[in-house]
């Protein structure tokens, strides 16, 4: 019989196929002693699947590129984290086998993890996945991780880490369902690069039987458990019109009645470039530069390694506009040479431009990068700090801008809502804003983008947001200037047509949400897409906003 399931809908597109369970987690290591004189080499073989399981996952974030590079690579270093392997080396020291010592020492830095605030328990996955990795190797078992199959299948999990996800072959996987995990999530983020259907928060999504034929919408967050016929025809039916919908759109974006919204590209780095411009992406609207930082979480890059990556982003786009990001570390994106280990709460604490400000030669150096990288290239340059307070924020990142001598737009992005609400004042000191709705979620309903149980809260269809986007929005069309979007809520293509409506006056996402945004777009007029927003601001929960703009749209 078919059933209804109502998760989390994360990247678009449409899934029909047998489920298939991610590979179960290693089983905790009897408890077993050894002799004093096997310590040495149990502690020998210790650091050697450490450092096969890192260079495992930095392998793997070389061969996916782009951000899922940079995700890897935060785990290869947790996996050789110091601290960490002293534990395991004493923990053999005084009996343990190594594979228990691994296990153990893991269990108590993730209890640290755990209760060190939001944003560093939403790396918990993380560090799991990377503790069942080595003691696997161990144990000489197969590692946990994406099943075997010669056949096309729906991937279920409790979670996904991120070095799964980074390397699905999209060719077998044709979605994927997890029960944990929020919108904003790793998992969700590369689903979304990689243009792979997923759905995720999905309550018992673990108890779905293994090949029950299952049908994923990437776009609602439906699940239908043994679909019919019928609604596997209406679903492909759908699915190939929209796909019939983005190969007729092309150009720049616009509504039906020509009010321009330019599309732009989020990106990591030089890796992520080509699939933009293949997109159609007319520019950056987030260039996240923190992946040059993390190839060393002890050493800032060098000035040269920095005007080398940001040039080959800038060439890429000639006349186009590009919209760096400067370092954003802080809370879950911590740096050895720059981040206060002590801090109670991250996410409430030094992290961003409150780091940047508080190491001015880091921030110095950036900004001459990026000046020299843009020498003598017809692109228009902008740049904008993260997690903007108030007008001394914005004054002190464009002072420091105007100093470094560089010629750019300066810009604040809007990620805590005190910078929605004094919008106004910000612009006072810089050109533009940029509203990075994952964060401005997170702050305005204390609710952690990583943590699945609160993901309601993470909706960007939340009315309350709405309200802080279109307060940003009109501050800046009254003091003539843009408002951008860079969250992720621009690739939703029905939430695109609101934010157009809310007066938001640029929009980047992921490059694969590219075409579906243009296509929904071209189809509304600004009028049109005006009733929409004010018909989702009037609603009292993100279901209903949804909805109320939809039926605006569909003319119901």
């Amino acid at each position: 019989m078919e059933t209804t399931l109502q998760g989390v809908g994360v990247s678009h597109g449409v899934a029909i196929g047998e489920v298939r369970h991610m590979g179960t987690a290693v089983l905790e290591p009897p408890v077993k002693s050894i002799p004093a004189e096997e310590a040495e080499r149990e502690q020998g073989r210790a650091r050697q699947a450490v450092d096969a399981v890192a260079a495992d996952l930095m392998a793997r974030g070389n061969l996916a590129g782009g951000e899922a590079q940079a995700v890897l690579e935060a785990q290869a270093m947790m996996a050789q984290d110091p601290e960490l392997m002293a534990d395991v080396d004493r923990r053999i020291a005084v009996g343990s086998t190594a594979e228990r010592a691994v296990y153990d020492a893991f269990a108590a830095y993730r209890e640290l993890l755990a209760g060190a605030g939001e944003y560093l328990a939403g790396r918990v996955a993380d560090l799991d996945d990377v503790r069942n990795r080595i003691v696997a190797r161990l144990l000489g078992v197969p590692m946990p991780g994406v099943p075997d199959s010669d056949q096309p299948y729906v991937l279920v999990a409790r979670d996904l880490a991120p070095a799964d996800t980074a390397l699905l072959d999209p060719s077998l996987v044709l979605g994927f369902v997890t029960e944990e995990g929020g919108p904003t999530s790793h998992s969700a983020i590369l689903a979304r690069a990689l243009g792979v259907p997923a759905v995720v928060a999905l309550p018992g999504a673990g108890e779905l039987a293994e090949g029950t034929v299952i049908a994923v919408d990437g776009s609602t967050g439906d699940i239908f458990v043994n679909p019919s016929e019928a609604k596997k025809a209406e679903l492909e039916a759908a699915a190939a019109a929209r796909k019939a919908a983005l190969a007729a759109s092309t150009g720049p974006g616009a509504t039906a009645d020509g009010h321009k919204v330019p599309l732009l590209a989020n990106v990591g780095g030089p890796a992520d470039v080509p699939a933009a411009v293949e997109a159609g992406a007319e520019g950056v609207g987030l260039f996240r530069t923190e992946f040059l930082f993390l190839d060393d979480s002890k050493n800032a890059p060098s000035e040269e390694k920095q005007v080398q990556a940001y040039r080959q982003v800038l060439e890429a786009f000639p006349e186009g506009r590009v919209v760096v990001r400067v370092l954003d570390a802080g809370a879950d994106k911590p740096l050895d040479f720059l981040t206060p280990a002590d801090e109670p709460n991250p996410a409430l604490g030094v992290r961003g431009l409150r780091t940047l400000l508080d190491h001015p030669e880091i921030l110095r150096t950036q900004l001459t990068a990026l000046a020299k990288a843009a020498e003598g290239l017809p692109v228009y340059l902008e740049v904008m700090a993260p997690m903007v307070a108030d007008r001394r924020d914005a004054k002190a990142f464009a002072d420091a801008c105007r100093e470094a001598g560089l010629q750019a737009k300066f810009g604040a992005m809007v990620e805590i809502p005190s910078a929605a609400l004094r919008a106004r004042s910000i612009l006072q000191e810089v050109e533009f804003l940029s509203l990075g709705t994952n964060d401005l979620a997170q702050y305005t309903f204390a609710a952690d983008r990583q943590v699945g149980a609160v993901s309601r809260l993470q909706d960007p269809w939340q009315p309350a947001l709405l309200d802080l986007v279109a307060l940003s929005a009109e501050s800046a069309k009254a003091e003539g200037k843009s408002c951008g979007v860079c969250g992720e809520a621009a690739s939703d293509p029905l939430l695109a047509c609101v934010l157009a409506g809310l007066g938001v006056t640029s929009l980047s996402m992921g490059s694969a949400s590219i075409p579906y945004v243009r296509a929904t777009l071209a189809k509304y007029t600004l009028a049109q897409c005006e009733r929409a927003a004010a018909a989702a601001r009037a609603a009292e929960s993100a279901e209903e906003a949804r909805s109320a703009a939809q039926a605006v749209l569909s003319g119901e």
